[in-house]
């Protein structure tokens, strides 16, 4: 879930430890920032407000059709959710695993972990001007979990007993039981008025809440609007946080407009005529080859590179063992055979990515060599339904350079194929009923088909046929959430503290749940008995064991075929028109580092100038 992202994961303290009170949670450890810090430490405290941002939607959709992020169907303009909706906690872009207080000026846990209460601020407000209380925490809470928004909540939150309303200003989640992520999950849930979807003095159902303005309490207001097109976010110049020490320096643009275009072709030549301010890229060719122009030849557009320390995230070819035809993980494993990584990034990626390797890459729960006493520990009761390969060394992703080559991976690829039952006859690989083997290959970039083909090129040599479908993306994702597609791709996004996120992506309950995270429909109990483990960790050296030992399983599943990362944020950006600090924060959220920090340049007075010098 997206949800709590932003805030990262806070410690639970259990029984036989004091009880936390305090202005924020740090993971395992203490809070980077004290109490009454005067700001984060990677803002320009004094960056002037005005100006304008003119941004690219980050999303695929090609429209928008309601003011609703949270119910399932049609889609929401992009950033809608973080500008408009605070939350209890907020996180930093310096620091891992912490949240720090916005609505909520304390949080508290008991020393048993089983509850977490927050203290609302008193001059919070919604953008009608009413107080944010208690009972829109717990109203927002309870919709949530409803049945009209998407069951990743409902996963997500699945150990949250209730929430109580103490007072007009505190509110207190029950526990099932002690889990540390639940205070941050909570913390980082939106909160929205009551008032949000009544009409005549009677609340609609929230899925019919579709075109109300929402009524939220973050920074930015919807501003004028081209429906279905763009979208203008106006700063609200009374936000109630405006003063606050983790809001200083920040959502400095008075306005942030949206822009929505067909396809990439037209988002990069709309960049090149100078149509918006900046854009994140993701295609190593563009970056390389067609990022260029007379803007960029004159410095008003400049490529920047943004080094971070996030984890690399698991982006993958996603297989459906829901079908029949990957239900072996034999073949599935010979299908990762195929794909010839050292060749892709030498001749279409330019050199410019690094392979995926499990799921917690670029974190201290990435997996290596072969399982510490503690993971086996772990393992061992669950043996019969983990792969024994996974009692061995941690998979690799088969290379194609060094010792081993395409060809050697494919003649193991045919081997596997010939002991799960599937062989080459006329020229096509089989099964022994005569079923042919044919993969439909699902996907909505317009890129798509270049990048695959050469996968599809060394399948074909398996006998296997590689179909490249194309669709709308409303189709796309109508597909995804009934999970009617062969194999597929997306971005999972790492983390630094995995927690109940992954009974969403991977657990049994969510394979059956239409609209769940569960692409592959991996249905195992050792999976969900580790994902417990992790979980209801109660210290880091609980952690680890459990995460590694869960990607361990993942990766010998061969449910996934992992694709490529980067170390870097690529964006380019008008340096005439917008200025930054000069610090890259380690935990930078690409688009989300110019959103919150950065400035206008058209902005300021004197101090812009000065501060903007050299910045670029």
């Amino acid at each position: 879930m997206r949800f709590f992202a932003a805030v990262g994961s806070v410690m639970v303290l259990f029984a036989g430890l004091p009880a936390w009170a305090a202005h924020g949670y740090a993971l395992w450890g203490d809070l980077k920032y004290p109490p009454n810090f005067p700001h984060f430490e990677y803002v320009n405290p004094n960056a002037p407000k005005g100006g304008q941002l003119r941004l690219v939607s980050n999303l695929r959709t090609s429209t928008f059709d309601k003011y609703n992020p949270f119910t399932i169907k049609g889609s929401a303009p992009a950033y809608l959710s973080e500008m408009l909706f605070d939350t209890l906690l907020t996180g930093a872009m310096d620091e891992n695993g912490s949240g720090y207080g916005l609505l909520a000026q304390d949080v508290s846990v008991p020393p048993d972990g089983m509850s977490a209460t927050f203290v609302l601020r008193g001059e919070a407000r919604f953008h009608n001007g009413d107080p944010v209380r208690a009972s829109d925490v717990k109203f927002s809470y309870d919709t949530l979990m409803g049945p009209y928004t998407s069951p990743g909540y409902k996963t997500a939150l699945e150990d949250v007993a209730g929430i109580d309303v103490l007072d007009a200003r505190t509110v207190r989640y029950r526990f099932r039981k002690p889990n540390r992520e639940l205070p941050l999950t909570v913390g980082g849930l939106p909160v929205f008025s009551q008032k949000w979807g009544v009409e005549h003095g009677k609340a609609k159902r929230f899925d019919e809440v579709v075109m109300d303005i929402p009524i939220g309490s973050g920074p930015y207001r919807i501003g004028p609007v081209n429906f279905g097109k763009d979208i203008t976010y106006v700063r609200d110049p009374d936000y109630w946080a405006r003063n606050l020490n983790v809001k200083r320096g920040m959502e400095n643009f008075d306005r942030i407009e949206v822009k929505i275009y067909k396809d990439n072709t037209a988002r990069l030549e709309a960049l090149k005529a100078g149509e918006f301010d900046l854009m994140r890229f993701f295609s190593a060719g563009d970056w390389a080859r067609r990022v260029t122009g007379k803007r960029f030849d004159t410095g008003e557009l400049v490529k920047g590179e943004f080094r971070h320390r996030l984890p690399s995230g698991f982006q993958s070819y996603v297989i459906n063992v829901r079908r029949d035809k990957f239900k072996d993980v034999r073949v599935r494993e010979a299908l990762g055979l195929a794909m010839d990584f050292e060749y892709m990034n030498r001749q279409m990626f330019y050199g410019a990515y690094q392979r995926v390797n499990g799921l917690f890459g670029n974190t201290d729960c990435q997996a290596t060599g072969t399982p510490s006493p503690q993971e086996l520990a772990l393992m061992t009761p669950l043996k019969k339904d983990i792969p024994p390969a996974a009692f061995g060394p941690m998979a690799v992703a088969p290379r194609t350079d060094g010792d081993s080559s395409l060809r050697s991976n494919l003649r193991r690829a045919r081997a596997l194929l010939h002991d799960a039952g599937w062989d080459v006859k006329d020229g096509v690989l089989r099964n022994a009923k005569g079923d042919v083997f044919t993969i439909e290959y699902l996907d909505s970039s317009e890129s798509g088909a270049r990048v695959v083909s050469p996968w599809a090129r060394n399948l074909e040599k398996l006998g296997i046929r590689l179909d490249y479908r194309a669709v709308d993306f409303a189709l796309y994702q109508q597909r995804l959430s009934k999970f009617e597609f062969d194999i597929m791709s997306i971005n999972y996004a790492g983390t630094n503290s995995p927690g109940q996120e992954f009974a969403d992506m991977f657990g049994s309950k969510a394979a059956d749940t239409e609209d769940s995270g569960n692409y592959t429909g991996l249905k195992n109990p050792a999976v969900d008995a580790l994902i417990t483990r992790m979980t209801g960790a109660k210290s880091k050296a609980e952690l680890l064991p459990a995460c590694r030992a869960l990607e361990r399983v993942i990766a010998h599943s061969h449910v996934l075929i992992p694709q490529w990362t980067a170390g870097t944020h690529r964006m380019a950006f008008n340096a005439w028109r917008l200025a930054r600090p000069a610090e890259v924060p380690p935990y930078v959220p690409g688009e989300g580092w110019p959103i919150h920090v950065w400035w206008s340049l058209q902005a300021g007075g004197k101090d812009n100038a000065a501060t903007a010098n050299g910045s670029n």
